[in-house]
């Protein structure tokens, strides 16, 4: 089982970035797949998840109307789109699934 994050970089207050993160080693499309982040000096926190079939999903208040978490079962692949990016969503970003996480993609927002 493997999860692999890419989509990360610096941009501006204001911008977008989409991550997408990869997975292996499983039936994809049987799992619910979910987005975490941790800040320097943070907790790791959860950020969105969405379901096998990807008709539920939720985020966290913090990135609600901002960001749009999507999947892709044929290609086995979950997405991130992140508009509107903030300072405080400076963090690395992690895909997640049961027990398996990926390496995480660095995410920096900053002016």
């Amino acid at each position: 089982v493997q999860l692999a994050e890419s989509g990360g970089g610096l941009v501006r207050p204001g911008e977008s970035l989409e991550l997408s993160c990869a997975a292996s080693g499983f039936l994809f499309s049987l799992y619910p797949m979910n987005w975490h982040r941790q800040a320097p000096g943070k907790e790791r926190e959860w950020v969105a998840s969405i379901d096998s079939t990807g008709r539920i999903i939720k985020y966290a208040d913090s990135v609600k109307g901002r960001f749009t978490i999507s999947r892709h079962n044929l290609k086995k692949t979950v997405s991130l789109q992140m508009n509107s990016l903030k300072p405080e969503d400076t963090a690395v970003y992690y895909c997640n699934t049961r027990d398996t996480w990926g390496q995480g993609t660095q995410v920096t927002v900053s002016s």
